[in-house]
């Protein structure tokens, strides 16, 4: 993309055979842009151009081809974050938003801080201040409640990544980014939507964990393990799965270095890393 080339783009989310957008951060607050391509990648337009001193988007997601949302660290206690319903407008919705923490913030770790699910399910995964929370929204981005977690956090901790499988049960990752505690790598779920969390048996991974994922939302109602199976990496800390949300875990033998995780099924996720490497992965 001319213009682009000294970006940094951390989140790319597919919605379409052909639409797809990027969200792009830099140096300067106008490096934080979206953008947008409806024939596959072969050209691509400038839909948003941050104007906000201070903010920093770390991650979006979408609902549909036209509906989602931005979601940016705090600033002067608010989230300025912003929403698009028609796939081409980003409208801000910071006056939405819980009020943030002092300091509180999301990590651009592996563009999984948001994640949607249905129609109009959402929830944004933070840290950097005293707690780590889970924003959430019911009505597509109209009103949003705050939840505490259990994980630890700080300027550099916190939660990083956030997946549902359905509209009540969902798993959040994270630790410290301190190469001085590399102890702290911690996943906890949720049964109520978000509203509460329970940590989980510890994840065999060192270091913050930066991405996770359902393996598949699909399954057979009632089938014990429907639809549990999560994968976790942690950057150089190492990779991991658990078949039913962290009561067990299994470590990915020699895999390492990878930043993020997605599953298009359970037959075909990819995980994405160092040095431009892809894996691909299937149960």
């Amino acid at each position: 993309m001319p213009g682009a080339e000294a970006l940094q783009f951390r989140d790319v989310q597919g919605v379409s055979d052909k639409v797809a957008y990027l969200l792009s951060i830099g140096d300067n607050p106008t490096d934080f842009r979206i953008y947008k391509t409806v024939n596959g990648g072969a050209n691509w337009t400038l839909q948003f151009q941050n104007q906000t001193v201070g903010a920093f988007y770390d991650c979006f997601a979408f609902w549909t081809p036209n509906r989602g949302v931005a979601h940016s660290d705090s600033v002067n206690g608010k989230f300025p974050d912003f929403q698009t319903l028609d796939g081409s407008h980003w409208q801000d919705i910071s006056g939405r938003m819980p009020p943030a923490l002092p300091g509180e913030a999301s990590f651009s770790s592996s563009g999984t801080c948001v994640t949607t699910q249905g129609a109009r399910n959402a929830w944004i995964a933070t840290g950097g201040s005293t707690v780590a929370r889970v924003l959430a929204t019911r009505d597509q981005g109209n009103t949003w409640n705050a939840y505490d977690t259990p994980l630890t956090s700080s300027p550099s901790a916190g939660a990083f990544s956030v997946d549902f499988r359905d509209p009540f049960h969902g798993i959040i990752g994270g630790g410290d980014l301190d190469p001085n505690d590399p102890g702290n790598a911690a996943t906890a779920t949720s049964h109520d939507g978000g509203k509460s969390w329970e940590l989980t048996n510890k994840p065999p991974v060192t270091g913050a964990i930066f991405g996770l994922s359902y393996v598949g939302r699909a399954g057979t109602a009632g089938q014990e393990g429907s639809g549990r199976a999560v994968v976790v990496t942690a950057n150089t800390g190492g990779a991991a799965w658990t078949p039913d949300e962290g009561n067990t875990w299994f470590p990915l033998p020699n895999v390492s270095g990878y930043w993020a995780v997605a599953f298009a099924t359970p037959k075909a996720g990819w995980l994405v890393g160092t040095d431009g490497r892809i894996l691909k992965i299937s149960f």
